[in-house]
């Protein structure tokens, strides 16, 4: 039985999670996390030290949901009981209520020899999960601006990384991105270290997009790229201190994006290949599958296990799933900031069939209060792609005007501040059988999310 202390956290954290239910306030994942470090502020270094797999963490600015899952599900079809904090509340709560809801009334944790932890990790709190975890490997996906008045500047998130990896406890094992400089930066002078990256020149999108946030070497220089795959990921060089991009050891080739719903690529490493069909779409959820795979050798978990999950492995929370609701097929798509969205809409303009969107910009704690930053958005790459759209959100203001000033037709345009009203707008504007896709920022997804789940049939997530 675990200690006194630890075990009245966790019935503590058990409570508020039923009592959150019970009064519709979601899946109590971040309260019954924060009353039980309240009471215990070791909690999760309490409960995590049951983990007979230990744990891995994964961070970055886009792609730690979905990577993630594909993580879990791979350590799944491994044999493995992976205990994850899958609804996305990565803040060192959401960590503390998935451990405490996992285990029993007297503290423990069923097949706790089997039990792999598989946590995300928000940015700015990898500091402090890396000391109460004591994670096995840490993933790092990629880096950008989000949310400036939160996190601040790319660099400044950098510094804190190296920071947090320099403190870690030891036999930290690293799996970075190499086509990111920011990230590949991170193993600089480390041993072990995994990196991903796609090897598929055809895919160069020309120079670095207007959504670049790494553009230049610790030295000063600006980087130069022989291959720019969106932002500023890519095949990157520094001509004045010769850093380049690290050899990946887990790579993709042959990438195929097809109508955007799905992804085929050649997975490599080691010199073994496989042929892989993902069931999401997008150059990024190339990058999501990469990540998971080179977290699989860093385990490392069996070659099998990781293609079997993905490819039979579909869309995490908010990140483009699929409601079919009044005979029409809603896409969710999580847009929170210029490189991911710019990816959203990529991925959304390889389907020429998508016709109707409902674009929503809240300004919550969640999203970040600064919305200046669709202005750094390529919206003009969909100016005239589109029949009809739902503008929606608490700035559903300025988001039209930023709709207007990329050159959207404006008499395809409507503003609907509420988002119900918006949905059913949208929906309405969608012939049937037809598809509706949903751009929303993270708060606002949140909510459509409940809307669409509740409309289609589906349980809520925490179910």
């Amino acid at each position: 039985m675990a200690a006194a202390r630890t075990l009245a956290s966790v019935w503590a954290a058990k409570t508020t999670a039923i009592a959150s239910r019970k009064l519709r306030r979601g899946g109590g994942t971040a309260a019954s996390g924060l009353v039980g470090l309240w009471l215990n502020p070791g909690l999760i270094s309490d409960l995590a030290a049951q983990l007979g797999q230990g744990s891995i963490v994964i961070t970055g600015t886009n792609g730690k949901t979905t990577a993630s899952l594909l993580i879990n599900e791979t350590a799944r079809a491994a044999g493995l009981s992976p205990l994850a904090n899958a609804s996305g509340s990565n803040l060192t709560r959401g960590i503390a209520s998935a451990l405490a809801l996992a285990v029993d009334v007297d503290g423990g944790l069923d097949e706790a020899e089997r039990r792999l932890g598989v946590f995300e990790v928000d940015e700015a709190t990898i500091s402090l999960a890396l000391p109460q975890l004591r994670p096995r490997v840490a993933v790092f996906t990629n880096l950008f601006r989000d949310q400036l008045d939160r996190y601040g500047e790319v660099e400044t998130v950098a510094a804190r990384w190296r920071e947090a990896i320099a403190a870690a406890p030891p036999g930290l094992r690293l799996v970075l991105n190499a086509d990111d400089p920011a990230v590949a930066s991170l193993g600089e002078g480390r041993d072990g270290v995994v990196y991903f990256g796609v090897e598929d020149k055809k895919l160069h999108a020309g120079a670095p997009e207007h959504a670049s946030d790494a553009l230049f070497c610790s030295c000063g220089a600006r980087l130069e790229y022989t291959v720019a795959f969106y932002g500023h990921v890519g095949h990157w060089r520094c001509p004045d201190c010769g850093r380049k991009r690290p050899k990946p050891s887990v790579s993709a080739r042959l990438v195929q994006l097809g109508d955007g719903h799905q992804a085929r690529f050649q997975l490599e490493s080691h010199g073994e290949k496989s042929s892989l069909s993902l069931g999401i779409g997008g150059l990024y959820n190339v990058y999501n599958a990469l990540a998971a795979a080179a977290a699989a050798e860093a385990l490392p978990l069996p070659r099998h296990a990781l293609v079997d999950a993905l490819t039979s492995t579909g869309a995490a929370f908010g990140r483009q799933e699929a409601f079919d609701v009044e005979g029409r097929r809603v896409e969710l798509y999580l847009g929170k900031n210029p490189a991911g969205l710019n990816q959203v809409l990529s991925t959304l303009l390889l389907d020429p069939s998508r016709t109707v969107a409902l674009i929503v910009l809240n300004d919550g704690i969640a999203d970040g209060r600064d919305i200046s930053w669709v202005w750094d958005a390529d919206f003009e790459v969909a100016a005239g792609r589109l029949q009809h759209v739902v503008v929606s959100g608490s700035r559903a203001a300025e988001m039209a005007l930023r709709l207007k000033y990329a050159e959207w037709d404006e008499s395809t345009l409507e503003v609907e501040p509420g988002v119900t009203a918006a949905l059913d707008k949208a929906l309405a504007a969608t012939p049937p059988g037809g598809c509706l896709t949903v751009v929303p920022t993270y708060t606002a997804m949140l909510t459509v999310r409940e809307i669409l789940a509740r409309r289609s049939g589906r349980d809520p997530f925490w179910r």
